[in-house]
């Protein structure tokens, strides 16, 4: 399938904020909350348009939207220390409702009069809510109903001001709404699963109290990102580093549809790649995308890069400076060709990977690990960013895919690392460790799809364990080889995971495969470990 560039709706150009106007429009203020996008993904996916936006956005801006309602995050600083995030206080004088979660909360009391301090008790994990008043936030919700709670600061006095909507054993004012003003706080986080009926009071707050009509379809979103995309590369020229899987083809379908021949897509050759990936890669990209696509071979010079190299963060960070420096070469060979400089680079990176990396809006999220393509690139890049997909989760990239039509077999491929089989590797990435992980990640691959657990499963892959070896028996005799560790996990967002209970006699058979058919391997464990506390990736 050829994906050309196609017209789209004139009258929506991006407003100052970059962001296409909508007919329900629901910006979110991310104060550095975890659950930040996933406020916003649930407001996305009850019908209304949501865009996370950064505490200093200025009412001008926001006017610009003309927002149905807003939404104020959590976040993990307190209220009253010095130095701490705020909106504009003007934003309640905008005449739209206004949901304040947690921080939040706080944040919009303590602005329209309340008062907030350290509670007595901070509150973390499930707290059992009891509903006061059961009108417009919280109609149709059970009146006893559990809450996900994630504080040490409380509003503790309200004044006259305020209404109490809800309670818990050890936080008062639990839920509240202005009686001038349509401000509503949520002590506790709807936005998670923890919260059973939390879906329930955002859609409340979006149709209930914000008069939403759920219109917004992720059609919309495309349409809005072309036109920003338009906007952003005007005459410029893209590169983009297409690696096959889900994210980077999202990325390079959605900018072949907003700027056409304007794109040149690069495949690195990095050395890290699964067993036959590169001749995949070539063959879909050829067959089905009209796209300048060029591949390039630095196998070399990636592994001479990781030579020596253990620590997890430096691996990616040497992935990270080594990828822009191909990419650099790359745009001076499409400068040399008469195509004109470029000027920009695209990637496809996805709202896990900014929190992970400690980049959300408000600056404030724990870096957990480096990601190449967010913390692991260089100051001196040499190109403006484009990463159209930096707001959505794994599952919104799919349906985006799917809305492009960007084919099946591409749209649910599972994640593939961009540091590729590197962070699969726990220890030195050696050209010998790498064909043996290849080797059994093709075994483990092939049993997973012949027992029809690819769809059911959302990654799936091998580690192999550093030079920590294990005694077997092979032949009658004694054996001292290496450990494969298998990961699979069940997912919707990947900002959390639990393992895949794939069936005994399928491991059973994956197993005997390995240490059978691998030479080097005479172990194999499974990875049983949920996101939090593990990551997906052990590296």
């Amino acid at each position: 399938m050829a994906i050309k560039e196609t017209s789209s709706r004139k009258s929506d150009a991006p407003n100052e904020a970059g962001v296409v106007p909508h007919s329900e429009v629901v910006p979110i203020l991310d104060f550095g909350g975890q659950y930040a996008q996933l406020i916003a993904r649930r407001v996305r996916e009850a019908g209304a348009y949501s865009t996370l936006m950064a505490p200093g956005v200025t009412i001008d801006e926001l006017r610009a939207l003309k927002p149905r309602g807003i939404i104020l995050s959590g976040g993990p600083s307190s209220v009253t220390e010095a130095g701490a995030p705020k909106c504009d206080p003007r934003l309640f004088d905008l005449g739209v409702p206004v949901l304040g979660i947690c921080y939040g909360m706080q944040m919009g009391c303590q602005i329209l009069g309340a008062g907030v301090s350290k509670g007595k008790a901070g509150e973390y994990g499930r707290a059992r809510l009891n509903i006061l008043d059961r009108k417009d936030l919280l109609a149709g919700i059970p009146a006893k109903t559990t809450v996900w709670m994630s504080h040490g600061d409380q509003v503790t006095d309200l004044g006259d001001q305020f209404d109490i909507l809800a309670t818990t054993p050890t936080c008062p004012f639990a839920a509240v709404r202005h009686k001038n003003r349509a401000f509503y706080g949520v002590q506790f986080h709807p936005e998670v699963t923890h919260t059973p009926h939390g879906v329930d009071i955002l859609r409340n707050f979006l149709y209930e109290v914000c008069g939403c009509s759920g219109t917004w379809r992720m059609a919309d979103f495309m349409e809005s990102e072309i036109q920003r995309l338009r906007k952003q590369v005007g005459s410029g020229r893209v590169i983009c580093g297409l690696s096959g899987g889900v994210d980077s083809s999202v990325t390079a379908a959605l900018l072949a549809k907003a700027i056409g021949d304007q794109l040149t897509c690069i495949f690195v050759d990095n050395g890290l790649l699964r067993k036959n990936e590169r001749e995949l890669v070539e063959a879909t990209f050829r067959d089905h995308f009209a796209i300048d696509l060029r591949v390039v071979d630095a196998s070399g010079d990636f592994l001479s890069d990781l030579k020596g190299v253990t620590e997890p963060q430096e691996k990616r960070r040497r992935i990270g400076h080594r990828f822009i420096e191909v990419f650099k070469n790359s745009a001076r060979q499409i400068s040399a060709d008469g195509q004109g400089p470029v000027k920009f680079l695209a990637q496809g990176t996805l709202y896990p990977d900014v929190i992970e990396s400690g980049q959300g809006h408000a600056g404030t999220a724990a870096n957990i690990k480096m990601h190449h393509n967010v913390g692991g690139l260089p100051k001196d890049l040499g190109f403006d960013l484009i990463e159209p997909l930096r707001n959505l989760f794994k599952d919104e990239v799919r349906q985006l895919g799917e809305v492009l039509g960007v084919p099946a077999q591409i749209v649910w491929r599972h994640p593939f690392p961009g540091p590729g089989l590197a962070v699969r590797i726990v220890g030195e990435v050696t050209a010998a460790r790498l064909n043996v992980l290849r080797d059994c990640d093709e075994i483990l691959l092939e049993e997973i799809i012949a027992s029809n657990l690819y769809r059911s499963t959302n990654q799936v892959f091998a580690v192999l364990l550093p030079g920590v070896q294990s005694v077997g028996v092979m032949g009658d005799g004694r054996t001292y080889e290496s450990v494969i560790a298998i990961r699979a996990v069940e997912t919707q967002d990947f900002m959390t995971a639990d393992w895949a209970k794939i069936p005994f006699a399928v491991l059973a058979t994956i197993s005997n495969r390995i240490i059978n058919e691998v030479p080097g391997v005479n172990r194999v464990v499974y990875d049983i470990s949920s996101k939090p506390p593990a990551t997906i990736e052990w590296e």
